[in-house]
């Protein structure tokens, strides 16, 4: 029988995938085209799933399509190399995208792009599988492969779950979760990176290295380089490296300000900043509050810090309409019109781009580091959404990030807010008493 052959990087990756190693459980492998992800994911569960009777593996992507087309054409070469005969070792359903072993095991092929019918994943809870691969998981939100996470628990080998990643470079969760996270020494002890690059792989031909190094520049840092800090492209609001550079104990300013994100139905958060002029010297999280509630909070801040009532800023889209009626502080519309209304679509958009100049000038510093990872996380995501220039400048719409992230940036637009000040000079005499 067929024996597939593996790379350095891939030996690597199946020794924490194996039921030997007890504690890592998910393993990102990426790092560039042509390091042999699909490969690797597609053996390993052929493999567990012949080894391991009665168990049930999934394979996704973000749409089941493009799983058939690309991702499962790899699976159906390894499985015919291996000997594997249709009808006689497995059977495959594609109605309900199912694979069936001889000794009891399944492999089952679904979708994990975000349906705006089912905002929750809830396709994912009715199922219960051994372990998971996910190919180009870049395209899937991290909220889809948290639930898709929870859903392993069905016969266990040696008790402990796996998942296998795969990506390209790329920018979001993903880098912020494995890649920052591992090169820190950071990383989850339960999680693993691996970075595969095309010159692990020695089967790859060298025309295939020679078409990778004629890729623009981008492409080319991504895919032949393997570079996860790639610029990824010119929508940014704020480099990378300034934003790191936004942490570090410095007060720019000492006039206090609290702005205020607050929930809307759902999983959102509200998130109060407290600021001393443009340094974020504190923040606040709350779940599942009523406005009088966080108006209360918001309150006794405010008397504590000494922050007058104009200079407290409240998202007044949805339940936050509420808190400002409260505490008849300053409101903040989205969706408002904009002071230079004929270059930003909006005043969210006009904020974030004065936000992004601040970052980028060093003229914003964040002391409260509590909350860190999340603050960089909801900020990387935020970018600009019309590069056309006949049109007026805009943002991603929280609705968007959603969709391909899976979160909210509630902690982005607590600090967005905080540029209403800078846009509406602020003389107020008064402070909550």
């Amino acid at each position: 029988m067929y024996t597939p052959q593996y790379t350095n990087r891939q030996d690597e990756a199946l020794t924490l995938l194996s039921p030997k190693d007890l504690i890592t459980e998910t393993v990102l492998y990426g790092g560039s085209a042509g390091g042999g992800k699909t490969f690797l994911g597609c053996s390993w569960q052929i493999n567990r799933r012949l080894k391991y009777a009665n168990t049930r593996g999934l394979i996704g992507r973000a749409e089941l399509k493009r799983l058939r087309q690309s991702t499962m054409a790899t699976f159906w070469t390894i499985a015919n190399q291996m000997g594997l005969r249709p009808g006689t070792h497995y059977t495959y359903n594609g109605q309900d995208h199912v694979i069936k072993f001889y000794n009891g095991s399944q492999i089952i092929l679904m979708d994990l792009g975000f349906m705006p019918s089912d905002p929750e994943f809830s396709r994912l809870g009715s199922i219960e599988i051994t372990d998971y691969f996910v190919d180009e998981v870049a395209e899937v939100s991290q909220r889809a492969i948290d639930i898709l996470d929870s859903r392993v628990r069905y016969n266990l080998i040696n008790g402990v779950p796996k998942g296998l990643l795969s990506c390209n470079p790329t920018k979001g969760w993903l880098y912020a979760d494995y890649f920052d996270a591992a090169r820190n020494g950071t990383l989850r002890e339960d999680r693993a990176f691996i970075k595969a690059l095309p010159t692990d792989n020695p089967n790859l031909e060298p025309a295939y290295l020679e078409k990778l190094s004629r890729l623009p520049e981008i492409d080319r840092k991504r895919l032949l380089d393997g570079d996860w800090d790639y610029d990824e492209s010119n929508d940014r609001l704020y480099y990378y490296d300034d934003l790191l550079r936004c942490f570090r104990n410095e007060l720019i300013g000492t006039t206090a300000y609290i702005t205020a994100d607050i929930a809307a139905l759902g999983n959102d958060k509200t998130i109060i900043g407290l600021w001393s002029g443009m340094s974020l010297v504190d923040v606040f999280m709350m779940e599942h509050k009523y406005p009088n509630e966080v108006a209360e909070f918001i309150r006794t801040l405010a008397k504590e810090r000494n922050v007058k009532l104009s200079n407290i800023v409240v998202d007044a889209d949805g339940l936050g309409i509420g808190v400002v009626g409260i505490l008849k502080c300053q409101s903040f519309n989205n969706g408002g019109r904009a002071i230079d209304s004929e270059t930003y679509m909006n005043l969210k958009a006009e904020c974030y781009f004065k936000l992004g100049e601040s970052i980028n000038s060093n003229k914003i510093t964040i002391t409260a580091d509590r909350y860190k990872t999340e603050i960089i996380k909801h900020l990387e995501v935020v970018r600009v959404a019309n590069m056309d220039r006949e049109r007026k400048k805009a943002v991603t719409s929280k609705e968007e990030i959603k969709k391909k992230h899976g979160f909210s940036p509630d902690f982005a637009d607590m600090m967005m807010m905080r540029m209403y000040f800078e846009l509406y000079p602020n003389y107020g005499r008064y402070a909550i008493r």
